[in-house]
């Protein structure tokens, strides 16, 4: 799959960097219109920013998406994971989930139907995000027993972002 960014720049727009104090939904200073990352492939370019991909680029599975800055939703190959809580005494559970950071501007970008087609097909979860607090679970039919979509807005806000460490331990217990 050989896919280029050409003038998208969506993800310095949605993603977080955390050595710039960047929030998600802010676009990047050092971001320039129609030039791209003024620091790319510089001794200057966030070490976050170096080992950040976009699906949309290396991952065969989104070959039927559009170009983020079309789609409005910029997904991240770096897994997540979020904890249910069925609220009826059984323990919780950790899903592993896909990133999807949707432009605040579009929020209802998600409901893209190639988006949920593959999602869908590869009986994953996402965990939709606005900004760095603002996000929902969305669960696809093939991982529901009802065969419908479900969208869970969570009862907390914005706790503190998973470690790699902890991302990886939910990814080999196999609850993902």
């Amino acid at each position: 799959m050989t896919r280029q960014c050409g003038d998208c720049q969506l993800c310095c727009k949605l993603v977080p960097v955390r050595e710039l104090q960047k929030l998600a939904g802010q676009r990047c200073k050092h971001q320039a219109h129609h030039v791209g990352c003024r620091v790319y492939s510089t001794g200057t370019m966030p070490s976050s920013c170096r080992l950040w991909n976009c699906a949309w680029l290396v991952d065969e599975s989104t070959a039927d998406l559009r170009r983020p800055d079309r789609s409005h939703y910029v997904i991240d190959t770096v897994p997540d994971f979020v904890t249910l809580d069925p609220n009826d005494g059984a323990p919780q559970t950790n899903v592993a989930v896909l990133q999807v950071w949707c432009d605040p501007g579009y929020p209802d970008a998600h409901r893209d139907p190639a988006l949920r087609a593959m999602l869908d097909r590869l009986g994953v979860a996402a965990l939709v995000r606005y900004d760095s607090k603002c996000a929902f679970f969305l669960a696809p039919p093939s991982m529901a027993n009802d065969g419908q979509w479900h969208e869970v807005k969570s009862q907390t806000s914005g706790g503190p972002e998973h470690t790699a460490k902890e991302v990886i331990e939910v990814l080999e217990q196999g609850n993902a």
